[in-house]
């Protein structure tokens, strides 16, 4: 997701980066009486920058719709904040040794990290962004500055790059990233995070499918900015939300790795501007967790909108976790949360 919907460059953590290089650069490297004052005015503005800045929380809720939608999450059910304190949180992968994968937009980083808050810096990348698991259970991530796939290795701390072009012109800025049912990759590549100063080559926003030998396949141009997507459990549809139309769309999906029928699936469009359509996951029954305005938007596969859990600050992706993958863990700007469902996640790569 583009950073429009959360903090900028310049907030608390931006900013305290800043005001340490500045510090360090003083002559002498050490603070005297004058150097002491002017890092303490320059971590006051930051603070200052970061009180203005920074969202206002809402409150939690889950609004239903639907009687249905009690089906899928507890009327009692609460959400607990699993770590803060980042700069906008993305790429949500849960590993079952125990931990979960966060992509970091604003410190340009990939975390781990544990269920009680600690963090495992892994590698420094500009930009990264939505994240899967492949079927070897490598981490796949869609890394904005460089405008291409990527694939970690296995200890995190490097990276190969598996595609960064189509028929010669540059990606604008790979997004999210899912296996499908034949193990293949699927991508969506909208120019929400097109590096500034950098052109766009290529002259639509495209849905992309990268085979296990590299052979690359357009699957589609008609969405305006692509983002979010996911595969049903059956393997039968394709599900793509557009930022830009803030809606659904659902294709079906054939054994060739090809799509076809594109329709309207539903829309996100609850006249404010507090959030668009983002990441996808499904449930084992074919239920759509689908990022939206305020919060996790829940549909039925039949387009219902069941009801939405609201998250404290505006989410960007989700991924499902825990023993029997009920636990849904969300990256909601500076924070990732949690919150227990009765659904039981549909994980393509397990």
């Amino acid at each position: 997701m583009a950073r429009q919907h959360g903090p900028q460059r310049g907030t608390q953590p931006e900013c305290n980066r800043l005001a340490t290089l500045l510090f360090r650069s003083l002559p002498g490297g050490h603070a005297g009486h004058v150097t002491a004052w002017t890092l303490l005015l320059l971590l006051g503005l930051c603070s200052f920058t970061s009180a203005q800045t920074s969202p206002e929380k809402r409150p939690f809720k889950l609004v239903a719709n639907t009687p249905a939608f009690w089906d899928l999450v507890d009327r009692g059910a609460k959400m607990e904040t699993m770590a803060a304190g980042f700069g906008f949180t993305e790429g949500p992968v849960w590993d079952k040794s125990g931990y979960l994968w966060v992509s970091d937009e604003v410190l340009n980083k990939i975390f781990r990290v544990y269920p009680d808050g600690h963090r495992e810096e892994m590698i420094a990348l500009g930009d990264p962004d939505g994240s899967t698991y492949d079927r070897d259970h490598r981490l796949i991530n869609t890394a904005s500055v460089l405008r291409a796939i990527i694939r970690l290795s296995k200890d995190g701390k490097s990276y190969t790059v598996l595609t960064d072009h189509y028929q010669g012109k540059r990606y604008n800025s790979p997004n999210d990233v899912v296996p499908g049912p034949d193990g293949a990759l699927y991508f969506t590549d909208p120019t929400l995070d097109l590096p500034k100063g950098e052109k766009q080559e290529t002259p639509f926003q495209g849905v992309y499918r990268l085979d296990k030998s590299g052979k690359m396949q357009l699957l589609t141009t008609e969405l305006s900015q692509p983002n979010g997507l996911a595969f049903s459990p059956d393997g039968k549809h394709l599900y793509i939300d557009d930022s830009d139309k803030k809606n659904i769309r659902v294709y079906e999906f054939h054994a060739d790795g090809t799509i076809s029928g594109g329709r309207l699936f539903g829309r996100e469009d609850d006249g404010t501007d507090d959030g668009v359509p983002d990441g996808i996951r499904v449930d084992k029954n074919g239920n759509l967790f689908v990022v939206g305005p305020r919060g996790i938007w829940v549909w039925s596969p039949a387009g219902v909108h069941l009801g939405t859990i609201e998250v404290p600050e505006q989410p960007a992706n989700l991924s499902w976790g825990g023993d029997d993958n009920s636990l849904l863990y969300i990256t909601a700007t500076t924070s990732i949360y949690k919150i227990q469902t009765k659904a039981h996640g549909f994980v393509p790569y397990d």
